[in-house]
């Protein structure tokens, strides 16, 4: 959701920090700005802007700035208050004395303003932060780590906050609860973020920060506070596998583009390592010490949102037929406001890309809660979700920069199938059925490249976009396995052309949309000759009947299927368990031509954060 920076040390402040906000644009966001220590002037200087940061940039080009050394900064995606240059961050008290940063809600946020107002406190903004930075320096008496205690412990919400001062020039504060905060360390310099992409150009020595953690951190050292606990924390540092080369397009127009054509690499990370011949199976260290909870449980939950859900929906399906384990499939944001019927024989999975999702977080807070064993899926080493599951699958996929998940997906689908094979060994399948599985895995990778190398596929994509990029509405129809894969293709043309598009089982047409079937509505058929391709192409043909225009991706030996479609695209043939990974790929590759066609900001659409880290 909102980016945060902080630095503190020998370079300029104003270069870092806005190199960092420009490596967190992708989170997605509508106004930005910076605030810093003027030691010339001796006060807080505070320069922000509603738009791009390129815009912010321009406003910082108007001003002679002062010498500086520490500052913090921030994108915005707004909530309480337009995205306006008042409502942009950071955020002032009366005084001008103390300048904030904050992601997340203040939901008590009236309360706290009614009882400041009436204390004379004069705000300026909509949002719900401003009371922060207030109440802070309500309680301020000469120890602003004891400010900002007092202050939080007034606080319902989530927060990750960035505070600085003239009373305390030489400091920066920084604090969390439900929103990510990490901090990097470097000879004489510290760097803190919202994401570890604003760190990595300045050093790999990151520390995460915990729930309730308060932290003072000078050039030179950090200390932490458990706020909650009223005890020092740790503040142990550890590298990070992150370079600037992963979270650079290197050469691609867009990050979604690259993170498209990195699949098949993507995807050998994930199972590398992972394969044992030997025995015909996965092995899935990190979940190990768990895993006969998951082999005598009485019913699987998987909760998740938006593209990691699909994946789940995919996960249920793989996990029912391999170990006869019932699987439930929750949205997170629903989950976490009803009573999730949970006994100690109960698994959670809870699968997201950043591990940081408000939704999946509180999901799996009322699990263990309730006694249930979670398991986490996600990319981010070290993220929330990673480190409060009993145990957990790395999707190992690299960065994700793109705002529409692609490689995220096809992972936890593959993460899925490992799960599901591991699992159904120690019940139903053989040793040859296992052999098999790791095989198909195997050729996953090189059948991707020749769907991304296919002159043909891009010839077919080039067709469909050119003649569909200016229609309102799409249908995308699947069944059984590839249901899923409808509902995926579905949100990312969504999410980066703004058509809208729906999902549905294919069978499910009749039952309502076939209502909407004209010769303005283009309909996309997942179409691969697998056990139930007669009942798809029953379906093909009740769409014809109504002069419906309709794609398909189709296997590359259906010969007969171009004589009642009026577009195919061919890819190669799979088992049927793992042809999502397959067939997900030209949805992608169409959602992505159908954006740039239209002009559109593909890798930071509009409305949308990469990272949804509030409710």
């Amino acid at each position: 959701m909102c980016g945060i920076v902080g630095y503190i040390g020998n370079q300029n402040v104003i270069g870092v920090i806005l190199e960092g906000l420009k490596r967190l644009e992708y989170r997605g966001y509508d106004s930005s700005g910076i605030s810093f220590y003027c030691e010339n002037d001796k006060k807080i200087e505070v320069i922000k802007k509603s738009g791009k940061i390129k815009d912010l940039v321009n406003e910082i080009d108007k001003r002679k700035l002062c010498k500086s050394h520490i500052g913090i900064a921030h994108t915005r995606w707004a909530t309480h208050g337009e995205p306006t240059d008042i409502n942009a961050h950071p955020h002032t008290d009366c005084t001008g004395n103390i300048a904030l940063v904050h992601n997340g809600i203040i939901e008590n946020y009236r309360t706290l303003k009614s009882f400041l107002l009436d204390k004379g406190h004069r705000f300026k903004s909509e949002t719900d932060t401003e009371v922060l930075v207030h109440l802070i320096e309500h309680f301020y008496k000469n120890d602003l780590l004891e400010a900002v205690k007092k202050s939080l412990k007034m606080v319902e919400g989530t927060y990750g906050i960035l505070l600085l001062s003239s009373y305390e020039p030489d400091t920066i504060i920084a604090a969390r609860k439900g929103s990510p905060l990490i901090i990097g360390k470097a000879d004489g310099q510290m760097i803190a973020a919202s994401d570890a992409s604003a760190i990595v150009s300045l050093t790999n020595q990151i520390l995460y920060m915990q729930d309730n953690d308060i932290a003072r951190i000078k050039k030179e050292s950090i200390e932490i506070y458990n706020i909650e606990l009223e005890k020092t924390s740790d503040s142990d540092f550890e590298q990070i596998d992150l370079t600037i080369s992963q979270i650079e397009k290197g050469g691609y127009s867009h990050f979604m583009e690259k993170e498209i054509f990195e699949q098949p690499e993507a995807l050998t990370n994930t199972f590398i390592g992972r394969i044992d011949f030997e025995n015909g199976t996965f092995r899935l260290n990190g979940i190990k010490e768990k895993f006969k909870d998951l082999l005598n449980a009485d019913r699987i939950i998987i909760t998740a949102c938006g593209t990691s859900w699909h994946s789940a929906l995919i996960g249920k399906y793989l996990i029912e037929k391999y170990t006869n384990i019932p699987v439930e499939v929750d949205y997170a944001s629903e989950f976490r406001y009803k009573n999730p019927i949970i006994t100690e024989k109960t698994v959670v999975i809870l699968v997201s890309q950043s591990g940081e999702t408000a939704d999946t977080l509180a999901a799996l807070r009322e699990s263990k809660n309730k006694g249930a064993t979670t398991i986490g899926i996600c990319n981010v080493v070290g993220s929330t979700i990673a480190r409060e599951t009993d145990c957990g699958i790395y999707t190992h996929v690299g960065p994700e920069i793109g705002v529409a998940s692609t490689k995220a997906f096809t992972a936890q689908v593959l993460v899925f199938f490992m799960l599901s094979v591991a699992l159904g060994r120690k019940k139903y399948l053989t040793f040859e059925d296992g052999i098999k599985f790791i095989k198909e895995i195997q050729s996953v990778p090189e059948k991707i490249k020749r769907i991304l190398g296919s002159q043909n596929v891009f010839k077919s994509l080039d067709s469909i976009v050119e003649t569909n990029y200016i229609k309102n509405n799409f249908l995308y129809l699947g069944r059984g396995i590839n249901f899923p894969v409808a509902l995926e293709g579905a949100l990312k043309l969504k999410e980066i052309s703004y058509i809208h598009a729906e999902g549905y089982p294919a069978a499910e047409m009749k039952h309502g949309p076939i209502a909407l079937i004209d010769e303005n509505m283009p309909v996309l058929f997942i179409s691969l000759k697998d056990s139930i391709y007669d009942k798809i192409i029953n379906n093909i043909k009740e769409i014809k009947a109504r002069k419906g225009y309709v794609i398909t991706i189709a296997s590359e030996d259906d010969t007969e299927i171009s004589k009642i479609v009026d577009k195919v695209i061919y890819i190669p043939k799979i088992i049927e368990d793992l042809s999502p990974l397959l067939s997900v790929i030209p949805l992608q590759l169409l959602a992505y031509k159908t954006a740039v066609k239209k002009g559109l900001d593909v890798d930071m659409p509009r409305n949308l954060a990469k990272s949804v880290t509030v409710e």
